[in-house]
C-alpha cells in the first residue's frame, strides 16, 4: 500500500492511457536509442519505470549509484528487484581514492559547511560515477518529474544531454505524485520504506530528511542550504546550468 502521507490524500485513478504512453516511449527508446539505461535511485518514480522495463523485457539496462552514504532501506531495493523480477541491478560506486582525498582534505561530513563543499561531495560520489555508468550508451532514462521542483518545471520528455553527449528521456515528466503512487498500488511495485516515514524525495542519508507538511517534494534534500536550485549535478551542464535542449518526441 502507499505510504501514509499519500493515503491521506484522494488517490488519482491509474490512467490506462498514461501507462500506455510510458510503455510506448520506453519501447521506442529500447528500439531506436539502444543501448540505453535507467539511472535508478530506487525512488518511487524509478521503481515505476523499473517495473515497466522488466515486465516488458525491453532490454534496457538499470544501474544505481551507490554513493557509500545511502540509507539501508534504499539498498534493500536492489534485493527486492532481484527477488521480484530476477534482475541484477548494476551497482556503480565512486572511486575510493577520490572519496579518500575529499574526506582527508575537508572531512567526511564537510558538505554541511557550504554549498560548494556539498557539490564537491556530489561530484565525487555521484557525478563522476554517472559518467562511468553512461560510457558506451546512446541514451539514458531518469525518473524526474516537472512538479518535483521549480528547477524541473519545463522538463521535456526527451532532451539532448550535452554534458554526456547522449539523448536523455524523462518518461514520467508530466506525471503527478499521486499518479506515481497509484501505479505502485495497482501493480504492487516494491518501494522504498522510507516513504512510510514521511520522506518524499530520497538521496544520501545525511543529506535527506522527511518532508514537513506544506513543503514541496524536494524540500528534504540539502535542507540546510538556501532555497533555490538544489541539484546534485547529475542533471546540469559542466558549467552548472540546467540542460534543457528539447528534442521532438515522435
Amino acid at each position: 500500500s502507499p505510504p501514509a502521507c499519500i493515503r491521506r490524500r484522494v488517490m488519482t485513478a491509474l490512467s490506462s492511457e498514461l501507462i500506455a504512453a510510458l510503455e510506448t516511449l520506453l519501447g521506442r527508446v529500447a528500439r531506436d536509442y539502444a543501448p540505453s539505461a535507467l539511472a535508478s535511485s530506487h525512488s518511487a518514480e524509478d521503481m515505476v519505470i523499473t517495473d515497466a522495463i522488466l515486465r516488458l523485457r525491453l532490454g534496457i539496462g538499470i544501474f544505481t549509484l551507490d554513493t557509500g552514504r545511502l540509507h539501508a532501506d534504499t539498498l534493500d531495493l536492489v534485493g527486492a528487484v532481484r527477488e521480484r523480477y530476477g534482475y541484477e541491478v548494476r551497482i556503480i560506486r565512486p572511486d575510493p581514492a577520490a572519496v579518500t582525498e575529499y574526506v582527508t582534505w575537508f572531512g567526511r561530513d564537510a558538505f554541511y559547511e557550504s554549498a560548494d563543499l556539498r557539490k564537491r561531495c556530489c561530484a565525487v560520489r555521484k557525478v563522476a560515477p554517472l559518467k562511468l555508468a553512461l560510457q558506451g550508451r546512446t541514451s539514458w532514462i531518469t525518473g524526474q518529474r516537472r512538479s518535483q521542483a521549480m528547477t524541473r518545471a519545463d522538463l521535456p520528455l526527451q532532451e539532448n544531454d550535452a554534458a554526456h553527449g547522449l539523448t536523455k528521456f524523462n518518461p514520467l515528466a508530466d506525471w503527478s505524485e499521486d499518479e506515481v503512487w497509484a501505479c505502485i498500488r495497482a501493480r504492487d511495485i516494491p518501494y522504498n520504506r522510507l516513504y512510510d516515514q514521511g520522506y518524499r524525495s530520497i538521496g544520501c542519508a545525511p543529506c535527506t530528511r522527511p518532508a514537513v507538511a506544506g513543503e514541496d517534494v524536494r524540500a528534504g534534500r540539502w535542507w540546510w542550504e538556501e532555497a533555490g536550485a538544489r541539484e546534485c549535478g547529475l542533471h546540469v551542464s559542466p558549467g552548472g546550468r540546467l540542460v534543457r535542449s528539447k528534442e521532438t518526441v515522435s
